[in-house]
């Protein structure tokens, strides 16, 4: 891993996703991106013997001005880190300049609080977790000794949640972090426990696993009413450090989650969350 984007807005939740990505960019050996979008209208941008010009120069200086004071951190000091600021129309462009500069992982901080659906959906972090061509380390809360040791990777173990399943294990080997893989058995599209375990195998065959039934045994089954619930019910009951999930491209995360969310767990969460593109 060697460049890791960080959208920046200069909340708390973007330098509590600045503080998380210095650390994976001490131990990587990795530079850090500090990206911040604009948003200005063409008109802005585009006049250039106009007011709305002075207008562009006055918010890029604004943010050159505010990047200096928010990059100005103790833990940032080793690492590599470069800023730099670009308009868009639409937010998912994010994707665009991660893709330009050859990032590895994006690291974004987010104020959803209601649940994991509400992390995303409808915000500016969805529609990057969305667009995104690479993995989306989620942040919610600070976490100042970001050292996770057991991660959850939930999907359904579908043919194409293997593209998913290969790149988490690569970050999660990358970072040192223990998969625990994850099947939540819904109660009203239940499955007995040998279709289950069939569809296991199926994947692990088809993802090129050496010794599928060795490592079915390693993939916890866990009922619940809604996948939301179950996720985050294991992850509690493992003492899991990090979540990993298969995102559905456009359809985004929403495809994935259907149900009723179980807002007494879900709510209590301060997981970070990574998403990588099916």
């Amino acid at each position: 891993m060697k460049k890791i984007l960080v959208p920046v807005d200069f909340s708390k939740h973007s330098e509590y996703a600045l503080e998380v990505a210095a650390k994976i960019a001490k131990k990587q050996g990795a530079e850090i991106i500090a990206l911040h979008m604009m948003g200005l209208s063409d008109a802005v941008v585009t006049r250039n013997e106009s007011k709305e010009a002075f207008e562009a120069m006055f918010y890029m200086r604004l943010a050159e001005k505010r990047f200096s004071e928010f990059l100005d951190k103790d833990y940032l000091k080793g690492i590599k880190v470069t800023d730099t600021v670009h308009n868009y129309k639409i937010f998912s462009e994010i994707n665009d300049v991660a893709l330009e500069l050859k990032a590895d992982l994006i690291v974004m901080g987010s104020h959803g609080s209601s649940g994991l659906k509400e992390v995303f959906v409808g915000s500016n972090t969805e529609k990057v977790v969305r667009t995104s061509e690479i993995p989306v380390l989620v942040i919610k809360h600070r976490h100042e000794n970001f050292k996770p040791e057991l991660g959850v990777f939930a999907c359904d173990f579908l043919e194409n949640s293997i593209g998913p399943f290969k790149r988490a294990q690569k970050v999660f080997d990358a970072f040192g972090i223990e998969m625990q893989m994850l099947y939540v058995n819904l109660a009203g599209d239940f499955r007995s426990t040998r279709e289950i375990e069939k569809r296991i195998l199926d994947f692990l065959e088809k993802a090129g696993d050496p010794n599928p039934f060795e490592q079915l045994n390693k993939v916890a089954q866990y009922n619940e009413y809604s996948v939301e619930a179950g996720i985050f019910g294991y992850s509690q009951v493992t003492n899991a450090d990090i979540i990993a999930l298969p995102t559905q491209g456009r359809q985004g995360l929403a495809h994935f989650f259907s149900g009723s969310i179980g807002e007494d767990v879900v709510n209590h969460s301060d997981l970070p969350v990574m998403t990588f593109k099916v």
